[in-house]
């Protein structure tokens, strides 16, 4: 698999980040083994490779709860390293991330999906002499986490999918179903769909993923951040759709893979048309993002993933989470914090952590992209 410009500039397979061990949760401790750094703040000496580079005071950030678990482990390792430092991220979908960036209210925003055109324009009243661009920083499956008594493995397409969440199948014995899942004991119950109540780019994308691999069955805009079919139960963000299916027998809803980890919900495969069906696993999707191509320009880098894909192993419903951020026009008071937070979770240390989070780290290729960006961000 190759990442690639969408100008035919090819670029070399995943690296190996992908890399299992113990996640570097405590840095610091309540000891203060920090030595000055040349503006005054403090570097520790037991935080591995974190570098605060000046690092002080609050940033705000907001957006994407998809990449929540994510920034947990990120800001509790950057904080214990930079003294004095306080990274507070609000997980209030993508569409509010946005909102908020380009209202000047936070420092960067997280989105499951890279700006459009009218939310670039937008960005140029706050970046001063700049704009916003997207860089990816976390990657993952969408999972289609369930809860049916009875039945452990649970096979879909995306046809039956589409139908599902636009309610045409509604029982779980349905002939649909039935086929993909032999001799499995499906029950005569009504199957409870849960959806994303917010703007969400998690929703964006499995719509991207619908329209692209089952375009017969999903004719909703594959753009649309707001959930576009009638029927189905609604919850905020998606520890709310996790919770809703973790408490509801018969149901089935869409959130990242590290939310259902973490409830013990069990996830669905996708018969994609490979030799067999594909789990919800770090590395399958892993496998489908390495496929990814570029269509930012300069040093925007917006990914177009291919949904459709049948390679073997490759994990359909993925999405890549972006920071975003001014090129040009960041404030001088939090320009120093935003660049070290950011050169951390682009680099090994912070990808590192991600695959036991429930993420697939970036592709080497595109991580060392990011990490020549961000020094330059002004």
């Amino acid at each position: 698999m190759k990442l690639s410009r969408t100008n035919g500039l090819r670029a070399s397979a995943i690296g190996a980040l992908v890399v299992s061990g113990a996640l570097v949760l405590s840095a610091c401790g309540s000891d203060d083994n920090s030595e000055p750094s040349k503006d005054g703040t403090k570097t520790s000496a037991a935080a591995s490779n974190i570098t605060c580079d000046g690092a002080k005071g609050q940033l705000l950030a907001a957006g994407s709860s998809a990449q929540k678990h994510a920034m947990d482990l990120w800001v509790k390792n950057f904080q214990a390293a930079c003294s004095g430092v306080e990274i507070n991220y609000q997980s209030i979908g993508s569409g509010g991330g946005i909102t908020k960036f380009n209202q000047g209210q936070v420092a960067f925003a997280g989105s499951d999906s890279a700006l459009k055109e009218d939310e670039v324009a937008e960005s140029q009243k706050i970046c001063k002499g700049g704009k916003g661009i997207n860089l990816p920083l976390v990657g993952g499956p969408i999972a289609l986490g369930y809860k049916l008594d009875g039945v452990d493995d649970l096979v879909l397409d995306a046809s039956t999918i589409a139908k599902i969440f636009d309610n045409k199948i509604t029982k779980w014995n349905d002939p649909a179903i039935a086929r993909l899942n032999p001799g499995a004991k499906l029950p005569d119950s009504t199957i409870q769909a849960f959806h994303r109540s917010d703007e969400s780019g998690t929703t964006q994308n499995l719509g991207k993923y619908l329209s692209t691999a089952a375009p017969a069955d999903w004719k909703y805009d594959p753009k649309a951040k707001s959930w576009p079919a009638q029927g189905g139960q609604a919850a905020n963000g998606s520890s709310g759709v996790a919770t809703a299916v973790k408490d509801a027998e018969g149901s089935i809803g869409y959130f990242e893979l590290s939310y259902a980890t973490s409830n013990k919900i069990s996830t669905v495969s996708i018969n994609t048309g490979a030799s067999a069906p594909v789990a919800a696993t770090t590395d399958n999707a892993s496998k489908a993002i390495a496929a990814a191509k570029i269509k930012g320009t300069g040093n925007d880098l917006a990914l177009s993933l291919d949904y459709a894909t049948k390679a073997e192993g490759a994990y359909p419903i993925v999405l890549v989470t972006y920071e975003i951020a001014c090129d040009k026009g960041n404030k001088a008071e939090t320009l120093p914090t935003l660049k070290s937070f950011l050169t951390y979770a682009a680099g090994e240390e912070g990808q590192k952590v991600l695959s036991d989070a429930g993420y697939a780290p970036l592709p080497a290729e595109i991580a060392a992209k990011v990490r020549e960006i961000v020094p330059t961000l002004s």
